[in-house]
């Protein structure tokens, strides 16, 4: 299974927060193996069972964690996310949202140096249904199967998975890539892992307006064999040119990034796109 495996030991960063605790408990009982919270100012403390470390060090020297979650608010988010890329731990989930633009270029770029993997910001996390999940997703529209979901969307995400298990095909692995405009891993840095991974058979894609992050994929796709049907939908059909829909990434600016421009580039590629989210199951069905 790419990105995570049975051996992940979690920390969460901010897990003494309304958030962090919030999920930390949901995490558990999903079966995640969270062995440790850092939040500085209240080591000693628990938090659903978990102990809680000041520094990332210390939960990583103490517990042998070697995966983070971070819940840390916006303004702390970039020291979080480096103390994490320092002590070489991936991947790491930044679940928090607004974190500055030059700061996530930052932390990226110190992220490749250091060889981890960032998933997000802004990002509901990733599920491998009957396994773990590592984030905010509620777990009961997902099922186990053979069908991979990439998102830049959360609720959208939900939605079609939903579909998906309602008409009887499960999910490999769901991830959200998270919807800011820098992100610690594309659609194709994913695309590139599912080639490998045996327990996917098929793709969906569910992108959105803003950036060029479908294209560079369907860019990809026409130059390599994939060997795996990839199915797509794009959200913000109807959105108008210079107006932010829900994402910071979802806006459409001059040279690109428009609802037309992702299609094209992915019918281009050999990629179905469905119109509406409920056609997805269709799609599915029919290339597998």
């Amino acid at each position: 299974m790419i990105l995570i495996n049975k051996n992940l030991k979690v920390l969460v960063q901010g897990i003494t927060g309304k958030q962090g605790s919030f999920h930390t408990k949901l995490m558990l009982d999903y079966g995640t193996n969270i062995v440790a919270g850092v939040t500085p100012g209240k080591g000693g403390h628990e938090v659903h069972g978990v102990p809680v470390f000041d520094t990332v060090k210390e939960a990583v020297d103490e517990t042998g964690a070697n995966s983070s979650i971070i819940f840390v608010p916006a303004r702390y988010a970039y020291t979080a996310i480096t103390e994490a890329i320092v002590n070489k731990l991936s991947p790491i989930i930044v679940i928090t949202e607004k974190i500055p633009t030059h700061d996530m270029i930052r932390a990226v770029r110190l992220s490749e140096i250091y060889g981890v993997r960032i998933i997000g910001p802004n990002t509901p996390g990733l599920i491998v249904p009957g396994l773990m999940k590592l984030g905010i997703m509620p777990d009961k529209v997902f099922k186990k199967g053979e069908v991979a979901i990439l998102s830049r969307s959360g609720t959208l995400t939900y939605e079609i998975a939903h579909t998906l298990t309602r008409n009887g095909i499960g999910q490999s692995i769901v991830v959200g890539i998270g919807g800011d405009p820098i992100v610690g891993t594309t659609f194709t840095d994913l695309v590139k892992l599912l080639k490998e991974d045996h327990e996917t058979k098929a793709i969906v894609i569910i992108g959105e307006i803003g950036g060029a992050e479908e294209e560079r994929l369907a860019k990809y796709i026409m130059r390599h064999d994939l060997n795996k049907p990839i199915v797509a939908f794009i959200a913000g059909r109807t959105a108008p040119p210079g107006r932010r829909m829900g994402h910071a990434g979802a806006i459409i600016l001059p040279g690109g990034g428009t609802y037309e421009s992702k299609v094209k580039a992915f019918k281009g590629a050999g990629i179905k796109v469905a119109i509406r989210p409920a056609e997805i199951a269709d799609l599915i069905t029919k290339v597998i």
